[in-house]
């Protein structure tokens, strides 16, 4: 179990043993590119905990060739989803702070180091980061980067325009200490929105968060259109379940993607019976997205792709929000009755 005994002093020099919490659902390729850059982390003083969630593609034979090379241990469990695992892994974990990372992401060299040094200055319970696309990366993957990131499609409430004393880490790239595992109890068993679940109770308990801006990872999310629309959707969903769980917690930023969804058809239908000058707002900001996406990746393509995935983005996330709105706001479901067959299972 994470260790507890928070003090000022560690705090304030914060030279603790971290644990990073890495649960796995089918990705031994993805988790091999990870521990390869755990691996060459410039601060070795960590531990990794991967936890398989009920995989049927088991990451075990990846986890044995790094045996020599970090302090690694592997668990293996029923399938139970994200947060559970995590918590899972809390329970497993020997460091006095515990980092949470997603299986298809990869680091730079001098993440931890970062980390280590920002929390030395100026500490912080619980901490999250963004999250970026790497050179190397397809260009679908760095359009759906662009989607997932850019202020057009966000509002920034992922990528590190919130602000910093609201900033609710995202368990992508998050961290916090024993005391808030041991105050919140960790992660709910929500399939999606849990990290935001926990993030505000993190802040509800009276814990300080922080974004630290330059420890970033690299996400890669080896998906499809039709799965990434099928997360946004979900993440809709959260959304308003969220909102039921933390009343006042929805914000009219939440509520964009829902009147996108509503607005351009509306305006799209309007613009063959009443002017083509209707047509013009979603003209204008399909331009915008492929500009600012193709200008930020010196590609044209990557400009075309970003038009159609944050167009996804939007109406996935837009469609999963109204569509719980309905069900839990309008007919009074309740949230695992509402969405049990996609949601929880």
């Amino acid at each position: 179990m994470l260790q507890s005994g928070t003090n000022t002093r560690w705090r304030r020099r914060f030279k603790v043993k971290i644990s990073f919490i890495i649960p796995v659902f089918n990705r031994p390729k993805e988790t091999e590119e990870l521990l390869q850059s755990l691996s060459l982390q410039t601060d070795r003083g960590f531990e990794v905990i991967i936890v398989e969630d009920g995989s049927s593609v088991s990451c075990k034979p990846v986890v044995e060739k790094y045996r020599d090379r970090l302090d690694i241990s592997y668990f293996f469990k029923e399938n139970s989803g994200p947060g559970p695992s995590r918590n899972y892994g809390c329970e497993k974990a020997s460091g006095e702070y515990a980092i949470f990372l997603d299986s298809d992401c990869v680091l730079p060299e001098g993440y931890l180091n970062i980390v280590r040094e920002t929390l030395e200055r100026s500490y912080t319970d619980a901490f999250g980061g963004p999250d970026r696309a790497r050179s190397d990366f397809t260009k679908f993957q760095k359009a759906i980067n662009f989607s997932m990131t850019s202020f057009l499609t966000t509002g920034g409430i992922r990528g590190g325009d919130e602000k910093m004393e609201k900033f609710h880490p995202r368990s992508f790239n998050m961290g916090f200490s024993k005391e808030v595992f041991g105050s919140t109890g960790g992660f709910s068993n929500m399939r999606f929105g849990e990290d935001v679940d926990l993030s505000i109770r993190i802040l509800e308990k009276g814990f300080q968060t922080q974004l630290i801006r330059e420890a970033f990872v690299y996400h890669k999310r080896r998906t499809n259109l039709r799965q990434f629309f099928k997360q946004v959707y979900n993440s809709g969903i959260a959304r308003i379940n969220l909102h039921k769980r933390h009343p006042g917690t929805l914000k009219p930023v939440h509520t964009a993607p829902a009147l996108f969804t509503l607005g351009i058809p509306f305006l799209l239908l309007l613009s063959p019976l009443v002017s083509w000058f209707f047509a013009v707002p979603v003209l204008l900001h399909m331009l915008l997205l492929f500009l600012t996406a193709a200008l930020k990746n010196s590609s044209l393509t990557i400009g075309f792709l970003a038009v159609v995935t944050s167009y996804t983005q939007l109406f996935g996330y837009g469609t999963g929000f109204l569509n719980a709105f309905w069900r839990r706001m309008i007919l009074g479901r309740d949230e695992y009755s509402a969405f049990n067959k996609n949601f929880y299972n």
